[in-house]
């Protein structure tokens, strides 16, 4: 659910079940699930009528007047408009901005719960977490097939497919013989920590395996939800944008990581890739950078060279955690036998 708009309350749909999540009108967020598979039954949740949005006009003489938003005004262009301005830094008709500060902070406080369990389950077992996010069209999927083939030999993995419908691409995964769920998030723009929460038991992730999640292609609500991931990879393919990072600064400012993509095409199109990684390092001066292609295969051994330091380095913590406990264990027995 979008901190913002509100989008996909009651729409999400984990393969084989269906969740509802509500906002109250004192702000407090809950979410339950049904499986309709199994007991046959749906819901049907009728939207809330939106009140009037009024304009108030005072004249010269005094005299004022107001009327509703469905009238038509013509004004002179002064200049442009952004509503990215103000402690919520967005906008919504008739709500304040007080009250969008304090929704979204139920809403990220609530999900943030779920990603720090998330999160404790992933380094509890050594598993690697990784969240690719990317407008749609940027090669995200054939990236993720292209990695699987290069490592499935190597090491367990499963995938966590976000999309507002169809199954089409956790069906491209499982082509690849790993297993995968998709999640479809109806209106909803991205998933959430609770979707992947309900994934992980689904899937059961092996011990030190690698736990990809292709969220859905946005650039903008993406970048707020904590899934429980270790990373967050922003893709950028050559077919967009040098500016891009620029625009959807928040996406890049969240990431760790950003893989150029279809890189094999910029013999062919009119787009400076240095550009693209200045910008990107503009928003964010920390962001790792990779230049790669799914098709041809270029420069992805890098990549694939990260994603193995960070598999060592939880599987390194996960050998501490288990040496940490072994150590306490044996003392409490050495204390309780010194009784």
């Amino acid at each position: 659910m979008c901190t913002v708009c509100g989008c996909g309350a009651g729409e999400t749909k984990i393969e084989g079940g269906h969740e509802h999540t509500h906002v109250h009108a004192d702000g407090t967020v809950h979410t339950h699930s049904h499986d309709h598979a199994a007991d046959g039954h749906a819901h049907d949740h009728d939207d809330a009528p939106v009140p009037a949005h009024s304009h108030h006009h005072h004249h010269g003489d005094g005299s004022a007047h107001s009327h509703g938003e469905h009238h038509h005004h013509e004004h002179a262009v002064s200049g442009d408009l952004d509503y990215g301005i103000g402690p919520a830094r967005a906008h919504v008709p008739g709500m304040s901005q007080a009250r969008m500060v304090q929704v979204e902070q139920d809403i990220l406080s609530k999900n943030n719960t779920y990603a720090a369990a998330n999160r404790q389950y992933f380094d509890d077992r050594g598993i690697f977490a990784l969240n690719l996010v990317s407008s749609p069209g940027s090669g995200k999927t054939a990236l993720l097939v292209k990695t699987i083939e290069l490592l499935k030999g190597k090491l367990a993995i499963c995938v966590v497919e976000g999309d507002q419908q169809t199954s089409n691409d956790a069906e491209r995964i499982r082509a690849t013989g790993v297993p995968a769920l998709q999640i479809n998030t109806g209106k909803g723009c991205h998933l959430d920590g609770h979707m992947v929460g309900h994934a992980m038991q689904r899937l059961q992730p092996a011990d030190e395996s690698l736990f990809l999640i292709e969220n859905v292609g946005n650039l903008v609500c993406p970048a707020a939800f904590d899934l429980g991931e270790h990373h967050k990879v922003a893709i950028l393919s050559v077919t967009e944008g040098e500016d891009k990072p620029l625009k959807y600064p928040d996406m890049f400012a969240a990431a760790d990581v950003m893989l150029l993509n279809k890189c094999d095409l910029l013999p062919y199109l009119e787009f400076d890739a240095d550009l693209a990684e200045a910008n990107a390092r503009r928003v964010n001066p920390d962001l790792t950078i990779f230049r790669v292609s799914a098709s041809s295969g270029d420069g992805l051994s890098a990549w694939l060279d990260w994603i193995q330091s960070g598999l060592d380095a939880q599987r390194g913590k996960r050998s501490e955690s288990v040496d940490a406990l072994k150590r306490r264990v044996a003392e409490l027995e050495r204390q309780l036998a010194a009784k």
